[in-house]
């Protein structure tokens, strides 16, 4: 099961090492027109309609699974791919056509901002990871000629985590 899942470990591990290490991800952004008459309401029901009108007025592909809707920006989902922003700056709206780079892409999967059926694939990978080592610790444990070197890297590893976390 874990080497079924180790890409979605080493995603995760790649990810966040380069995210806390600061290496940058790169999203090139271009300008889009929003046409007149157009009005961008993020309170209305249809603003998924709206979004539409605004991709189809740029000759853009109008499918996106969702909307990520607050006051002032309005954003097409998923992020993992080229996805539009609609922002409002000083009561004007803009609109810009975002394209990431590798790793920013990998970074909104990591997110969780990716395709809906990549996001299934993560929580299964989360449920397996977590059954994968809660089920070593147990094995190692129950097995008498490792019970103690479990214990005490456990301890060890735990006392780590715990001082690194909330003491240092």
């Amino acid at each position: 099961m874990a080497s079924a899942l180790a890409p979605a470990f080493l995603l995760v591990a790649v990810t966040g090492a380069m995210k806390l290490a600061g290496v940058e991800a790169e999203l090139a952004e271009s300008d889009l027109s929003i046409p007149a008459g157009i009005v961008i309401d993020p309170d209305s029901p249809d603003v998924d309609q709206t979004v539409i009108e605004v991709l189809a007025a740029n000759d853009l592909p109008t499918h996106f699974e969702s909307l990520r809707v607050t006051p002032d920006l309005i954003t097409t989902r998923p992020t993992s791919r080229s996805f539009v922003r609609l922002r409002n700056t000083d009561g004007e709206w803009g609109a810009t056509l975002n394209q990431p780079d590798l790793q920013y892409s990998l970074m909104e999967l990591h997110k969780g901002h990716g395709p809906a059926w990549f996001k299934l694939y993560q929580i299964i990978a989360g449920i397996a990871l977590f059954l994968v080592i809660t089920g070593g610790l147990a094995v190692g444990l129950m097995a008498k000629p490792y019970r103690r070197k479990t214990a005490g890297a456990f301890i060890f590893g735990t006392a780590i985590f715990a001082a690194l976390a909330w003491l240092v």
